[in-house]
């Protein structure tokens, strides 16, 4: 069993490595406009594609030898469900690239994949026991298909802002510029987050706190130099950084003060990036990038991001409303409780209900299409981040 657990670390660092080499590769396909690079380019893709391919049947890989150590679907914790999730958002990718032939959504598409993974990273990647409500076939079913539809509709996020990036005017300064940097400027935080991740992770750091809960005494390990440390908590360990303020007691999800201690980090280090970026390039993001992107056509683009949310939308419903409800009445005796993750899952889908209401019978395609794309990708987000740092509910053991 052993070998099977350095297998699956193994091959999910090596689905890491090669979704970063492919990322190189499909970013060479936007680079200049002369027709004699066409060919050049069109290998670009080619290999682009093989080695993303190759990275997903590494994390294939890694799920299936996860699966049989731990004896069950590997998506029972945060660590589990973020790297499944990645893989479902490289396998949507795959599969959109073979219908629209669009290398363009790799550079973007493939790095969100890097970044949620690198977001697992923050999690407990121990296998452990699984409590009792979570020993169910129908938990694998629920969680499986809520990944795989937020994944689906993580296209349509990757569709809409190259879109927005694209087409928005960069000559001058005005709210949808501001927005669209604002937008970006998120990007910048979440790589913020994987950088200051991994340098820590090298560098073996970590931090533990004591702190009371409830009456009980608690112990919070944080992978990185405290900033804010545990509400009313102790530092244990000797050597490493006292914290500036503690987490203020509102904050009541899972390992909270561990989740804001790594978002303060991730906001400190993803400013210093985009503004050594923004030195550099001497103009905001989004007019550095959009020459990159003449050559995308902006159809085609629209098209990618209203059938991923058609192919995402429904698969989604099934995962986060009906097999969830089945799901509640096995685990808790009821189908719906107002717990917070179920409230979230309720707004996203009416989120995207509204979305293909407002295409479909309003009219609302190109720009308008596109920022809502890049808002439900924000509530998405929002779901998996915010609502495990502040809010406690059934779903706090993930």
């Amino acid at each position: 069993m052993e070998t099977l657990l350095n297998i699956s670390n193994i091959t999910l660092y090596t689905a890491f490595v090669l979704y970063l080499i492919a990322t190189l590769f499909f970013g060479a396909t936007i680079k200049g406009n002369k027709t004699k690079e066409n060919a050049s380019k069109g290998k670009a893709g080619t290999i682009g594609i093989v080695v993303t391919i190759l990275g997903f049947l590494s994390q294939l890989v890694y799920f299936i030898t996860r699966w049989v150590v731990s004896g069950h679907v590997p998506v029972s914790n945060l660590f589990e469900f973020m790297t499944f999730f990645g893989m479902g958002l490289v396998f949507a990718f795959i599969i959109i690239y073979f219908i629209y032939r669009l290398p363009v959504l790799g550079v973007f598409a493939l790095p969100i994949a890097l970044t949620v993974l690198g977001f697992a990273s923050m999690f407990p990647s121990e296998i452990s026991p699984l409590v009792a409500s979570l020993r169910h076939w129908m938990l694998y079913i629920h969680v499986t298909t809520v990944a795989l539809g937020e994944a689906i509709l993580s296209i349509s996020f990757v569709a809409g802002l190259i879109y927005l990036i694209r087409q928005i005017d960069q000559t001058k300064a005005s709210k949808r510029t501001a927005w669209l940097e604002v937008i970006l400027f998120s990007i910048f935080v979440l790589i913020g987050f994987s950088v200051i991740s991994v340098t820590f992770s090298a560098m073996d750091y970590k931090a533990e706190f004591e702190y009371t809960k409830e009456g009980t005494t608690l112990t919070a390990a944080y992978p990185l130099p405290a900033i804010a440390g545990p509400n009313e908590g102790k530092l244990v360990t000797e050597g490493a950084m006292e914290p500036w303020f503690e987490t203020p007691g509102w904050m009541r999800g899972a390992d909270a003060a561990r989740k804001f201690n790594t978002v303060i980090w991730s906001v400190i280090t993803g400013f210093i990036i985009y503004l050594l970026a923004r030195l550099i390039l001497r103009k905001r993001i989004g007019a550095a990038i959009q020459p990159l992107l003449k050559k995308a056509k902006p159809d085609l683009l629209d098209e990618v991001s209203y059938r991923a949310v058609a192919i995402g939308f429904p698969v989604f419903t099934l995962g986060g409303l009906i097999f969830a409800a089945i799901w509640a009445q096995i685990a808790w005796d009821r189908f719906w409780g107002w717990d917070p993750k179920e409230v979230w899952a309720l707004v996203t889908w009416f989120f995207y209900a509204a979305f293909l209401h407002l295409r479909l019978s309003r009219g609302w395609h190109g720009e308008k299409s596109a920022w809502l794309a890049v808002g439900g990708f924000a509530i998405i987000m929002f779901n998996l981040i915010a609502v495990n740092l502040v809010l406690a509910g059934l779903h706090s053991y993930a």
